[in-house]
């Protein structure tokens, strides 16, 4: 299992596609394992003539955790925010964001197309603001701005995101997962029982760490209105958001898009906060064409 050390912390990633072709960096979201994007999508984009790098973000998967360091609680933090005043936290996006692009220069890769979906978007939106000369395309998946104005999510689908499994007995996390699964995902393209549960089981014994999620939240909340620093992003953009995503609401994506000069959007009926398999074609050909006029 190869690991680098990135940003002064260990990363653990995994590469799929020719050695030689483009590099296409792709980046999870809050509290997931790369192994939430799936095989499907990281082998249709190296079909399409890339080096895929999928890897762990910090405090998550097989990656170094910052154990024992206290995050604000969820209150504080929102209230903070509310006011106008940036929380004290562990690490921010921005860090996150320095953690990719060092994994790229322990690769030997001067310059790759990012890839972040949810957090891993914002994240992805960070890389493209600080790391412009490692960007050769940002593709930003269901994430959003940061704009408090936006519509919050559905309160189920935070309710599920938040609540903590009731043990660490691994067919009481599997059903959890299958629930979260359920509740933030595609309401026209439902995944398959069988399929979601043993994904689910696989990823829970690969690594169950409920520590990272509340510094991912932390550095979520306190990372404030990305507006500012998203009109200033120069490199190629392309958004994508599911028309149904009950986690981050499309306008998110809409004002991302809005956000970021020339930025291109595309939304899709009956899309939630997931990557179903039936989507994995239509959305490896966008990713992959807009990696290739960009780089043309």
């Amino acid at each position: 299992m190869p690991k680098a050390t990135a940003n002064g912390i260990e990363i653990h990633y995994e590469e799929h596609g020719d050695p030689n072709a483009q590099p296409m960096l792709l980046i999870m979201g809050f509290g997931a394992q790369l192994t939430l994007w799936p095989d499907e999508l990281v082998e249709a984009l190296a079909a399409h003539g890339f080096r895929v790098i999928r890897y762990d973000n910090r405090d998550i998967g097989l990656s170094h955790k910052f154990d024992g360091v206290k995050a604000p609680g969820l209150v504080k933090l929102t209230l903070l925010s509310k006011i106008g005043l940036t929380p004290k936290v562990p690490y921010t996006l921005a860090d996150m964001a320095d953690d990719g692009a060092g994994l790229l220069d322990a690769l030997g890769i001067a310059k790759a197309h990012i890839v972040g979906a949810s957090m891993g978007g914002m994240i992805a939106q960070h890389f493209a603001a600080r790391h412009a000369d490692k960007c050769l395309s940002l593709t930003s998946i269901f994430s959003t701005t940061g704009n408090p104005k936006l519509p919050p999510a559905k309160p189920e689908a935070m309710k599920a995101l938040v609540t903590r499994p009731k043990s660490t007995e691994e067919k009481v996390l599997v059903d959890h997962g299958v629930m979260l699964a359920r509740t933030i995902g595609s309401p026209g393209y439902p995944a398959e029982e069988e399929r979601l549960r043993e994904r689910t089981a696989a990823s829970v014994r690969r690594s169950f760490y409920p520590e990272g999620p509340t510094r991912h939240l932390s550095a979520i909340v306190a990372d404030g209105d990305r507006r500012p620093m998203l009109k200033g992003i120069s490199v190629p953009t392309l958004v994508l958001h599911g028309e149904d995503d009950p986690l981050v609401p499309c306008e998110g994506g809409r004002d991302t898009a809005a956000s970021i000069p020339g930025a291109k959007l595309k939304t899709i009926p009956g899309w939630g906060h997931d990557l179903p398999l039936e989507l994995v074609d239509e959305l490896a050909a966008t990713i992959a064409e807009h990696a290739k006029e960009s780089a043309a």
